[in-house]
């Protein structure tokens, strides 16, 4: 009994070394190895989503782009396997709500909807800004590079970057298409050629009026600006006022020009609503501002001139078209927040080539290049339009506004010059003034 166990054992080990040399040489040597089993520990979904389970706060602005990316965040959702809260507020509640929450130190939220022109240099000098410098230069595939230069410009502070462009815009010439053809008028490519076209066109007798802008005291700098630009001029330079040069005091002059000679009554009053609603009721020839407002020009519920909307380059001045070319919105990340690489993986994404596509698609003008030449990037928008931002991307001036801490006591001033001149004041005395108070408040930031 004892000899026949012993053989049976030793038939079934040969066995086993035969179908395993039978194994390894296969047919042919060509038999695959077994898979390994991952590693005693080893999360396989955690390794694919290193952020499975975390939770991101959000907040975002009542704004079409933050619509966008609401509705885009399921995708955002199934690719990471984090949670993300979203709170939207009002433009001045969600700045209010910011400097209340990163004044007490809070971690929350992550990432939010700033506005760069406004907030990103106050932001970053309390130290509420986390720098995305690293983030966004080490990952080759995000490509910073595609970004237009001029918006990576308004999102830089002290040389570091302060957020993520998702909005840009930039200024340029609204003109009626029928009246330019009828009174046989090419389309203004100069600043005198601007004025002659507005004047042959006014009628004031008939409420048609040759040239309609901003010409309340805060709201027209960031259109002034512009036309400083153009004539060589900005609001300072190496931290000392520039108002008051030759040159400013030029591009205010020219602006002043347009709405005091060809401009409606009660232009003292008017923001943009009030502005472009002069030109969408028919009664402009000519409506200088930003290219983010163009849909109110041609809503047929609210415009009379919906089909006969011209879009233009900003006119040249004697240093050529230098128009604002700005990011209005970005995203940052709180400095305090409590996992800065899962809220720059947010960042990422919504900033993508891919959803920056699909925002764009939803009629958000967008800061990288890439999409902007393809053909799906501008479906969204008017055909000259789009031609013209296209082209308005390359080039610019990185700001809008005098980049100060304090924009709102900024603006006063120097908006009090254009304002001084439309009632009849003398513009380099008014000039002069506002570029000392301008400087005392550049000198009280800097602790003069």
């Amino acid at each position: 009994m004892k000899n026949r166990l012993n053989r049976v054992l030793s038939i079934g080990l040969v066995a086993s070394m035969s179908m395993g040399l039978l194994a390894a040489c296969g047919s042919g040597g060509n038999a695959q190895p077994k898979a390994q089993e991952p590693a005693k520990g080893t999360d396989t979904k955690a390794a694919a989503k290193p952020f499975e389970g975390k939770k991101l706060t959000i907040v975002l602005a009542n704004h079409p782009w933050g619509d966008a990316i609401k509705a885009l965040l399921p995708q955002f959702e199934e690719k990471t396997g984090m949670k993300v809260d979203v709170q939207s507020f009002f433009e001045d509640q969600l700045s209010q709500k910011l400097t209340v929450q990163f004044t007490a130190g809070s971690a929350t939220p992550d990432v939010f909807m700033y506005r760069p022109l406004q907030e990103a240099k106050l932001y970053y000098k309390n130290g509420w800004i986390a720098p995305l410098d690293e983030y966004a230069k080490k990952d080759a595939d995000y490509d910073l590079a595609d970004y237009s230069k001029a918006s990576i410009s308004t999102v830089t502070v002290d040389g570091k970057l302060s957020g993520i462009p998702t909005i840009t815009e930039q200024h340029i010439l609204y003109y009626r298409k029928d009246l330019l053809e009828k009174a046989g008028i090419p389309v203004p490519k100069t600043m005198d050629e601007l004025e002659a076209a507005a004047k042959k066109l006014n009628d004031p007798k008939n409420e048609m009026y040759g040239f309609v802008a901003r010409g309340q005291r805060s709201a027209l700098v960031t259109q002034v600006g512009s036309f400083m630009y153009s004539e060589g001029a900005d609001f300072m330079k190496d931290g000392k006022a520039t108002i008051n040069t030759p040159e400013a005091i030029k591009g205010m002059t020219i602006y002043t020009n347009l709405l005091k000679n060809y401009g409606p009554p009660g232009v003292l009053n008017m923001s943009w609503p009030q502005a472009i609603g002069v030109f969408a009721q028919g009664k402009a020839a000519f409506f200088a501002d930003a290219n983010s407002i163009y849909k109110n020009a041609i809503d047929p519920e609210k415009s009379k001139v919906a089909d006969k909307v011209g879009y233009a380059q900003f006119p040249a001045g004697s240093k050529g078209s230098q128009p604002y070319n700005v990011t209005s919105w970005g995203l940052a990340m709180n400095s305090k927040a409590a996992n800065k690489d899962a809220a720059w993986e947010f960042i990422k994404w919504a900033t993508s080539k891919e959803i920056t596509l699909q925002t764009q698609n939803k009629g958000n003008p967008g800061a990288r290049l890439s999409v902007w030449d393809k053909p799906e990037g501008i479906a969204a928008f008017p055909k000259e339009w789009a031609a013209v931002a296209k082209e308005e991307q390359k080039g610019g001036v990185d700001h809008s506004l005098p980049p100060v801490n304090n924009v709102g006591e900024a603006r006063d001033i120097i908006g009090a010059v254009v304002q001084k001149a439309l009632t009849g004041e003398d513009i380099k005395a008014a000039a002069d003034q506002a570029n000392k108070d301008f400087q005392a408040l550049i000198d009280k930031e800097n602790g003069k």
